[in-house]
């Protein structure tokens, strides 16, 4: 296939377009409660890496608020329950997708819903836009900060071979970590660490946008984020960072053995039945695929990302999957069964808030949102949700070939409301909006209002949903 190459610019990006573009690598929890310094948001038009939030039994409870204490956070608002397909009810879920498709202007999407009794699998509009080939059930896709999930579960792994303690300080495993004797293996996956989000780095965004086929290795992202300060104490509060997630993938690296790709396949992928699942070593990406379009730029304009090498995503972003695999790890994630003995999985639900939501809580690398569990993910060009809903024993898979913001907000969170207000009324999935997103009025180059842009910088966070940089849900959405 033919890349669409990025023009390169003539001098560097002024302070302003620098700001602009934090690649949007986040998942789902960009909220002001998250934030813990200046990180710029993401701004329309104006590139942004993110990376972006499990089941149990139906009686499980989780625990909210930094104290761990037990809470409504992330509960089901009412009852937990799912409206039996219908043609009728079929036809409805077709004509909200594809309107919701349009208000928010996304290419093609694959959207897949099953519970024990119904199944539907759908797929609207285009893998690319050129050809106007449709998009397909079968389409390998790129899901950015749902890899996180299974990062967290690889830790999880060794922690059920007693190779790894979740409360063992991350200064056990990697040396120089700033902090590392007081940061935690929790605290790393349930993103309360404090270690500042590489991709919100000048430097490493800069480095990506001028040149996205480059590869980056985890040395180079951790000394991207190892030069700020830490943005508050462990444990002190909740905000999205995908240097937890590099972390995480050394370790695993490490006391595993073996290449980050390799253990997953034979610890994760292979023993959950995912055989269509993997995390690459550089832009290759299995056939059929979409096309990913992303307005994460140093111009502010629309451009193909399909071939853009993730490696800058790595561990907290950069896996490639399959509508029928995520079915499958959408109930193994909230579950644990086969992968996670019952106390481990425990552990990993225990969501703490994250506020302002009082629905929103954030566990070991995954979210609950309003009863679902799961995670989001986006990163340029691609976003995703996959999330289940236990007490129905229902999976909701979304796939999408875009990751620009409508009016702020993800362009997965509207398709996933959308969906979940016609199948589980009781249940709607709502993530909040970046604080600071650009505004309906921002211009098409980028370029937002001073007030704008001082709110964004001031508030911003690396959520599942965050603002956009290169990198992995907090900008740079691996969401």
């Amino acid at each position: 296939m033919t890349k669409t190459r990025r023009p390169r610019p003539a001098a560097p990006r002024s302070t302003g377009r620098a700001t602009a573009a934090a690649l949007a690598l986040t998942g789902l929890l960009a909220v002001s409660a998250c934030s813990g310094g200046s990180q710029p948001a993401r701004q329309a038009g104006g590139p942004a890496v993110t990376a972006e939030p499990a089941a149990l039994s139906p009686s499980a409870t989780y625990s909210g608020g930094a104290s761990g204490s037990a809470s409504a956070s992330g509960s089901a608002s009412g009852s937990a329950s799912v409206v039996p397909l219908s043609p009728a009810l079929t036809t409805r879920l077709d004509a909200a997708i594809k309107q919701a498709m349009s208000e928010v202007g996304v290419p093609g999407v694959i959207v897949g819903y099953t519970t024990p009794t119904d199944t539907y699998q759908r797929t609207f509009g285009v893998s690319d836009k050129t050809s106007g080939a449709p998009m397909t059930t079968d389409m390998y896709m790129r899901i950015g900060s749902v890899t996180k999930t299974f990062t967290t579960t690889g830790i999880l792994r060794l922690v059920d071979q007693g190779k790894v303690g979740l409360d063992d300080p991350i200064s056990k495993y990697l040396p120089n970590v700033p902090g590392g004797d007081g940061i935690t293996i929790r605290e790393l996956g349930d993103m309360r660490s404090g270690l500042y989000n590489y991709t919100f780095d000048p430097d490493f965004q800069q480095a990506f946008f001028a040149d996205p086929d480059r590869p980056f290795t985890p040395a180079e992202l951790l000394a991207y984020a190892f030069k700020h300060p830490a943005n508050f104490a462990p444990d002190a509060k909740f905000e999205y960072s995908n240097t937890n997630l590099i972390l995480l993938g050394l370790v695993v690296e490490k006391v595993g053995g073996q290449p980050l790709p390799e253990f997953l396949k034979q610890q994760v992928f292979t023993p959950a039945g995912l055989s269509r699942t993997s995390l690459p070593t550089d832009a290759a990406y299995p056939s059929p695929h979409a096309h990913g379009y992303t307005n994460q730029t140093l111009s502010g304009g629309v451009e193909d990302s399909t071939d853009w090498n993730p490696s800058w995503a790595w561990s907290a972003g950069a896996v490639i999957s399959t509508l029928d695999d995520l079915h499958t790890w959408s109930k193994v994630l909230a579950t644990g069964n086969p992968l996670i003995n019952p106390a481990t999985q425990a552990e990993r639900l225990k969501a703490k808030d994250v506020g302002p939501s009082p629905d929103l809580a954030y566990g070991f690398g995954l979210f609950r949102t309003h009863g679902w569990i799961g995670h989001n993910g986006s990163l340029p060009g691609y976003e995703s949700v996959v999330l289940y809903l236990p007490e129905a024993q229902a999976s909701l898979v979304i796939l999408l070939n875009t990751d620009i913001l409508h009016d702020g907000s993800e362009p997965s969170t509207a398709l996933a409301r959308a969906i979940t207000q016609i199948v589980s009324p009781n249940n709607v999935y709502t993530l909040p909006a970046p604080p600071g997103s650009a505004s309906p009025s921002a211009s098409s180059s980028g370029s937002s209002s001073a007030s704008s842009s001082a709110s964004s910088s001031a508030t911003a966070t690396g959520s599942p949903t965050t603002p956009r940089t290169p990198g992995a849900s907090a900008s740079l959405h691996i969401s």
